[in-house]
């Protein structure tokens, strides 16, 4: 006898036929019309190797071996209805998970009322953040290991929709004893360009934000990488050096006056904070309420 699996289907025509009483009563109930009823009837057996199936004028009923196996079948299709069950389940414990990609700024400064405001509607998400610099959160959306990201960049990579979901602005911030911060007159974009910043590490959005808007000059190298908002920030407080950061990561510490906020003579920083995702263009599901909740929170 062959060890090739035997099709569920023609499984439920011999359960059928058990409780039905005939061939032709089974091959209606599982949607299958009678002659292919028969050949799948008789191709199970011809694999058994046994007669299956009692066929006289007035129809089919088993035969004992046909009864034995029958029995055996309804016990095939349970387990095989309970897997179908366990899949679903495990489908909608899936479809209620959010994996979420968010640039730094995003993550320490929007991110958690975002995430709040969603538990809140739908408690029983589970969602995982993933925080990195905005090239980053990119690829991971790309590779499909994120369900949406929100970035910095001034730009989005091709092969993401995109849409925004708030605004914020670079300013440039010294401590109080700076010198520009004593200056009765503007800094110039040029003098910015010339003078050694803190700065993120490349793929940052903030960086590739700010270097962007400084790529017409000829620039020195930074005084400082650093992979996060906090470190340049405490590097700015102790001194190392001005730093270019959004008004979200320094907005406490300006308004206690610990940073002084040096406006840049011509230069406008002001910037979209987007969220990606894959295609389709219309994000739905779970992905889709964040962005819309993230997007409601600035109106």
């Amino acid at each position: 006898m062959t060890r090739r699996w035997p099709d569920l289907l023609v499984l439920e025509l011999l359960v059928g036929v058990d409780e039905q009483g005939s061939l032709s009563a089974a091959a209606r109930k599982v949607g299958m019309a009678q002659p292919n009823a028969s050949r799948a009837v008789k191709e199970l057996e011809r694999k058994f190797g046994m007669p299956l199936l009692r066929r006289h004028p007035r129809g089919a009923t088993l035969t004992p071996h046909g009864t034995v196996l029958a029995h055996w079948a309804r016990r095939v299709l349970t387990e095989t209805s309970s897997l179908l069950e366990v899949a679903q389940s495990l489908q909608s414990e899936r479809s209620a998970t959010l994996t979420v990609g968010a640039s730094m700024t995003v993550a320490e400064h929007l991110m958690p009322r975002w995430l709040g405001a969603l538990s809140g509607a739908r408690p029983e998400v589970n969602i995982h953040l993933q925080v990195h610099n905005s090239v980053k959160v990119a690829e991971l959306v790309l590779d499909g290991a994120c369900d949406v990201g929100f970035i910095e960049s001034p730009t989005v990579p091709p092969g993401l929709h995109s849409g925004t979901v708030a605004r914020d602005r670079l300013v440039v911030v010294v401590p109080p004893s700076h010198s520009w911060a004593r200056r009765r007159t503007p800094v110039t974009i040029a003098e910015l360009a010339a003078t050694r910043l803190v700065v993120r590490e490349p793929g940052s959005g903030t960086r590739t934000t700010l270097d962007r808007a400084l790529q017409e000059y000829e620039r020195p190298a930074p005084l400082l990488e650093l992979a996060s908002a906090a470190a340049i920030r405490t590097s700015v407080l102790d001194g190392v050096g001005p730093a270019g950061m959004s008004t979200l990561a320094v907005a406490d510490q300006v308004a206690s006056g610990a940073l002084k906020v040096i406006e840049i003579e011509g230069l406008d920083l002001h910037r979209e904070l987007r969220a990606v995702w894959r295609p389709p263009r219309q994000l739905s599901g779970l992905a889709g309420d964040l962005v819309n909740l993230a997007r409601r929170s600035q109106l």
